[in-house]
């Protein structure tokens, strides 16, 4: 949100990283907006304005610093005070929705009239779903154009634009050149042949070891693996079957490679790996509420840039996260390693131990499950599932509604609230869910001197909101930590 101007210049004088991707400085004597840490001088408060998104200062005719790259930054979080609509909009737009339902399609999605959503966003963001989806296919027209080698009409189609004509209109109105002169005037792509190869951008600091330690573990046989900071996995989409490299061994960032034989999706699938480092996080803001907590304090010292891992596919999450319902996090990966090999597509040629795509639900919805040593009654949950999800009555989407989606699972054989808040943290992206009754959160709140029962931990975890997904992030994390102190 906006503060008051006073507030907001003071951040751009000092050059405050902090509210980098929280508010945007735009300039009337250059027709520029920056991030508040652009290293320009500073401008006259006079000649300034303030914008809450990219979006907004492109709509007010302002075209982005070339110096700070303010398009570049990653989307800012709404808070859950804002009410989940606004976040369910913003994670809908940004993977691409907008192009194939507009407007009226994702107003009904959103269950709102259009009318509503143009307000809501405007109200909150500073600009209607039409500027934000075009903001959204110039940022990723100007990400592919500057870092990849690929063709531009096929960054054009990978953008979401309809034609040529108005791919290369919308670059020029936005960045005052034409694509071919941003690709001649911008960095050197990335290297590598095959792959499209994109620099993922983050909020530091970035956990990336603690991200990596979660998991690892948790791989699942033939569909992911995790090795030397790198993880790679098995993609569907609708219309191929690639694989996602995201590698973090170089220190100066994440890095993304994704192998697909389909481009229409790229978008989709960029998010969808923001998602899953969870990249968008606000580190600042997160700490400044969870170091308030004197127990919590040293965890988030230790580990301030700690991560939520999200989920490439809501539907695999949760069919992980049953697995893992009462057993060790081995035995629950060996179980979905026997899933995968018996239910899973196999690739055309096995990619290091990439072997196979995870089973659909209306594959899984029809399987026979006897032999993969699962109890009737898991078996009977992992059915009830996929049918739910293959008849369309569940959601397990970023960008679906946590609370019809938590009453839906609820309804389910085998769902309980340890479950659904785990999955609000993976697969629903909600900050503040926490599975309180987890036994290694127990543990934790014990070996911090939190003793109490269910109803008082709850009582003490409202300390954390509405960050509480991250809490429970450090308090696994701290019991790690606990282990590898006690080998020394």
């Amino acid at each position: 949100m906006i503060e008051s101007f006073e507030v907001c210049y003071r951040a751009v004088r000092s050059r405050d990283r902090r509210f980098d991707g929280r508010l945007f400085t735009a300039v009337t004597s250059t027709g520029i907006y920056c991030r508040p840490s652009c290293p320009a001088q500073t401008p006259k408060p006079q000649n300034v304005r303030f914008y809450r998104s990219a979006a907004a200062a492109e709509a007010a005719g302002f075209r982005a610093c070339k110096r700070c790259h303010p398009d570049r930054l990653p989307a800012a979080t709404p808070a859950n005070g804002q009410g989940d609509l606004l976040g369910r909009a913003l994670r809908l737009i940004a993977d691409g929705s907008m192009d194939e339902l507009g407007v009226r399609g994702l107003a009904r999605v959103l269950r709102i009239t259009p009318r509503h959503l143009h307000r809501e966003l405007v109200a909150r963001v500073g600009a209607g779903p039409l500027q934000l989806a075009r903001t959204r296919r110039a940022q990723t027209a100007r990400l592919l154009i500057d870092r990849t080698a690929m063709p531009l009409t096929e960054v054009a189609m990978a953008a979401g634009y309809a034609s040529i004509r108005q791919f290369n209109a919308s670059v020029r109105e936005v960045f005052g050149q034409t694509p071919s002169g941003l690709r001649r005037s911008g960095a050197p792509a990335l290297p590598g042949e095959g792959p499209v190869v994109l620099r993922l951008s983050y909020r530091s600091p970035f956990d990336g070891a603690g991200l990596f330690a979660f998991l690892g573990p948790r791989a699942i046989p033939g569909v992911e693996e995790v090795a030397d900071r790198r993880y790679r996995r098995v993609v569907r989409t609708g219309r191929t079957t690639g694989i996602m490299e995201l590698d973090a061994r170089d220190g100066g960032g994440v890095v993304l490679r994704l192998y697909l034989d389909d481009l229409h999706d790229l978008e989709r699938l960029v998010q969808a790996a923001r998602t899953l480092f969870d990249l968008d996080a606000e580190p600042a803001a997160i700490n400044d509420v969870l170091a308030g907590d004197r127990a919590l304090r040293p965890l988030v010292l230790r580990r301030p840039g700690i991560r939520v891992p999200g989920a490439v596919d809501g539907f695999e999450m949760a069919v992980r996260a049953v697995l893992g319902q009462q057993v060790s996090v081995s035995g629950a990966t060996t179980l979905a390693g026997r899933l995968v090999d018996r239910l899973g597509d196999p690739l055309p040629h096995a990619n290091g131990g990439l072997t196979h795509a995870f089973p659909t639900a209306d594959r899984l919805a029809a399987a026979d499950l006897r032999g993969l040593g699962l109890t009737g009654a898991r078996a009977a949950t992992l059915r009830a599932l996929s049918q739910a999800v293959a008849e369309g009555r569940l959601d397990l989407s970023a960008a679906a509604d946590r609370e019809r989606t938590g009453a839906a699972l609820l309804q389910l054989p085998g769902f309980g609230p340890w479950t659904v808040a785990y999955l609000g943290m993976r697969a629903l992206r909600d900050p503040d869910a926490i599975p309180i009754t987890d036994l290694g959160i127990r543990r934790a709140l014990d070996r911090l001197g939190i003793v109490a029962a269910p109803r008082q931990r709850m009582a003490r975890a409202e300390r954390w909101r509405p960050w509480r997904a991250y809490a429970a992030m450090h308090l696994w994390s701290s019991l790690a930590t606990m282990k590898e102190e006690a080998r020394r």
